[in-house]
């Protein structure tokens, strides 16, 4: 570090916000992947009554768990060895052409570096578990959904909150591209289903306990029993003797 200002010439490139070569390249490989992951499914789900709302999370959980491996995997490892904007590596190339939105990814910001090495190894494991768990038809399925749902409202807003309230300065809000594609849509999309998946865990679960009659204080006083004949554990009644 010199101390002095250098222009990017990534950035300058696009500063129009035109639809150029790479961005139609880039969006032809989302695509691509997208393809690929239903065909997955479809392969995966022949024959199989879950119904097509089930078929669907199945290709979100696909496309979701590409996404942080495969992608985000990639920003991060070209970010903890240099620069996405000073990489020459294909990998690079998406995530060049999204610092063109937020430059941030551009220049291997912290915050954003640290989030990913979250998002990569927890969000990217999850989405298989929940594959996983919705093709085997697995009771913690749900649970698995809430917990990778929460994980990736909390990871958008903390990519995005600090930013706002320093003025968003990395954000390029001038290109309707930009604005409106890279950063609403390609961003929101992790908002908008999340935030449905939670509602279908919660309607999945209300559902469960209605069919079953089972309460929730009846829930509660099974929990307590069971907790309560943990005690008979000799090493837990060890322990309990130090309790106050």
């Amino acid at each position: 570090m010199d101390g002095k200002a250098t222009e990017n010439p990534v950035v300058t490139t696009a500063a129009a916000g035109a639809l150029s070569l790479t961005s139609v390249v880039c969006l032809a490989v989302v695509s691509v992947v997208l393809g690929l992951c239903y065909l997955l499914v479809r392969w995966q789900w022949n024959e199989r009554k879950g119904g097509k709302l089930e078929k669907w999370i199945l290709f979100w959980c696909y496309y979701d768990a590409f996404t942080h491996l495969c992608m985000e995997g990639a920003f991060l490892w070209i970010s903890l060895t240099g620069t996405v904007a000073t990489s020459t590596s294909p990998l690079a190339v998406v995530w060049q052409e999204y610092g063109l939105a937020d430059t941030r990814w551009l220049h291997s910001d912290p915050n954003v570096v640290s989030l990913e090495m979250l998002t990569v190894v927890v969000d990217g494991l999850l989405a298989l578990v929940l594959a996983y768990a919705i093709v085997k038809r697995k009771s913690y399925r749900h649970f698995v959904q809430i917990v990778l749902c929460v994980c990736e409202l909390y990871g958008g807003w903390m990519t995005f909150a600090p930013e706002w309230l320093t003025g968003s300065p990395s954000l390029n809000t001038a290109s309707p591209l930009h604005l409106w594609l890279y950063l609403v849509f390609f961003n929101g999309v992790w908002v908008v289903i999340p935030l449905a998946l939670l509602v279908q865990s919660w309607s999945a679960m209300q559902t469960a306990f209605g069919r079953r009659g089972v309460s929730f204080s009846e829930t509660t006083k099974h929990s307590k029993k069971s907790l309560n004949s943990l005690h008979k554990v000799p090493v837990l009644r060890f322990f309990d003797t130090f309790a106050v």
